[in-house]
């Protein structure tokens, strides 16, 4: 598989990255040893480059594919800190749950904007004050808000890993072309992108070769993160990116996998969501501040997803 430079960094990064929150506690929940297989299959296909959080609970899962491989493998995680003590203890767990001495890429989770990056300055001085010792290698931010892209040139960030996709699903504050300008500024000062949500958190999934097809035409990104939990996704996506397309075989095997689509614990409760299902499978309980799915009436189109101002709507 192809690698590219992220940024200014010296990090070199297969083309597609493994998104791992589908396999984490907060998704499918497999166990570390089927996670650790799935992750040793995607090394030995020539995927380099995982993407993780603090938040997804699975460095155990991690660390078991890490275990015995002897080849190069680059992993980028994610913190919600906000101070000097919060960002310790995550770069300390991060170290001692991966039993990995260097952490290659420790970014912010979920930035919003300037104002959010600067909250967060004492994290960031934290994660950099590592960096200068050689226990973090780059340094930087995770959002779903174009205003973060433009912040996270201000504050000199080295990478990013921002949503965007096909249809916009998920950008916060902004179009799919907003997000393509910010993003196009950002690596020429040099700053490593690497993408997320390319099927929109799954919510596209029935265009997954249109959707992807868009994700690698992007000239600004060096990767994209993309969630699989099984070999054959696996096999199927490292197909695509190394050929442009879905064999059919492969193809078939994905249109048969049942998915399902979750509400994730971030939701706000602002119900946009069941306000937009045609289906009516979106509903609140009586004394329940989040939306409960029917999954009877839910034909997965995802219309609702793109309603959510927090991404907390996926197909899994």
């Amino acid at each position: 598989m192809k690698k590219h430079l992220l940024g200014r960094t010296g990090i070199e990064v297969s083309e597609l990255c493994y998104g791992t929150l589908t396999f984490s506690p907060l998704q499918a929940d497999l166990p570390p040893e089927r996670a650790g297989e799935l992750l040793r299959y995607a090394f030995s296909r020539g995927i380099n480059f995982l993407d993780t959080a603090q938040y997804y609970q699975n460095y155990p899962h991690i660390r078991e594919g890490l275990r015995g491989w002897t080849g190069e493998v680059v992993v980028a995680t994610k913190t919600y800190a906000y101070d000097k003590k919060g960002a310790e203890e995550a770069v300390e767990e991060a170290r001692r749950e991966l039993d990995r001495d260097v952490i290659d890429i420790f970014l912010l989770h979920e930035q919003e904007s300037i104002y959010t990056l600067k909250g967060h300055m004492e994290a960031l001085e934290t994660l950099r004050s590592f960096q200068s010792k050689g226990i973090i290698r780059a340094v930087g931010a995770s959002m779903h808000h174009v205003a973060a892209v433009r912040g996270a040139m201000s504050v000199g960030l080295d990478v990013i890993h921002p949503i965007i996709n096909l249809e916009g699903v998920g950008i916060a504050d902004g179009t799919r072309e907003e997000m393509e300008d910010a993003l196009t500024e950002a690596a020429r000062w040099g700053i490593g992108i690497y993408t997320m949500k390319a099927l929109g958190g799954g919510n596209l999934f029935r265009r997954a070769e249109e959707c992807l097809r868009y994700a690698f035409s992007l000239p600004f990104a060096a990767s994209r993160a993309v969630g699989m939990q099984s070999e054959e996704e696996i096999e199927a996506n490292v197909s695509f990116a190394e050929t442009g397309f879905f064999r059919p075989q492969e193809k078939e095997k994905l249109e048969k996998r049942q998915r399902r689509l979750i509400i994730e614990e971030d939701c706000i409760g602002c119900g946009n969501c069941v306000k937009k299902c045609f289906q009516h499978a979106a509903f609140f309980e009586k004394n329940k501040k989040t939306p409960t799915i029917d999954r009877e009436k839910c034909v997965l189109c995802g219309y609702c997803a793109k309603t959510c101002p927090v991404c907390a709507i996926k197909v899994i």
